[in-house]
Parts: structure tokens; C-alpha cells; sequence
């Protein structure tokens, strides 16, 4: 399964990471709206974690981008 994380706060998204590989997913790890929109257009993820306040493009604007492009990605915001 391959998950990506979009959170600003570095602690955080490092911490999600860790226990996610530990588990054995593939993780992929960006820290802002914009960087999260160009790696859901560049691969295929399982699940998108998107933290609701990100600099750049909330995570709510994100959401929606995805949305309207047709992707049915599965979306946790946080």
C-alpha cells in the first residue's frame, strides 16, 4: 500500500512515517499544498493524509483539486 503524508510540521509527518513503514507501507512525505497536488498527479497512491492547514494550498483546497480531476485517492484530513 502505498500512502503519501502532507503535513507542514516536520516532527509530525516524520512520526507518521516511521510507524507507517514499520508496518511495511510505502511511504512518500511532502510539506506543503502545492508539493502534495504535484505528487498525487505523479503517482498512484492508496490513501493521501492531508493536513488541513499547509502553507501554500490548504489541505481542504487540495481535497478538492483531487476531487475534480477525478481522483477517488481515499483522503484523511487531519
Amino acid at each position: 500500500m502505498r500512502i503519501l503524508i502532507a503535513d507542514d510540521e516536520k516532527d509530525l509527518n516524520q512520526i507518521l512515517a516511521q510507524k507507517l513503514k514499520q508496518e511495511s507501507y510505502s511511504v512518500d512525505c511532502c510539506f506543503d499544498g502545492e508539493e502534495a497536488l504535484d505528487y498525487l498527479e505523479s503517482a498512484e497512491y492508496d490513501v493521501a493524509i492531508l493536513d488541513i492547514m499547509m502553507p501554500k494550498k490548504d489541505g481542504l483546497s487540495v481535497l478538492r483539486e483531487i476531487r475534480q480531476k477525478n481522483k477517488h485517492v481515499p483522503v484523511l484530513l487531519l
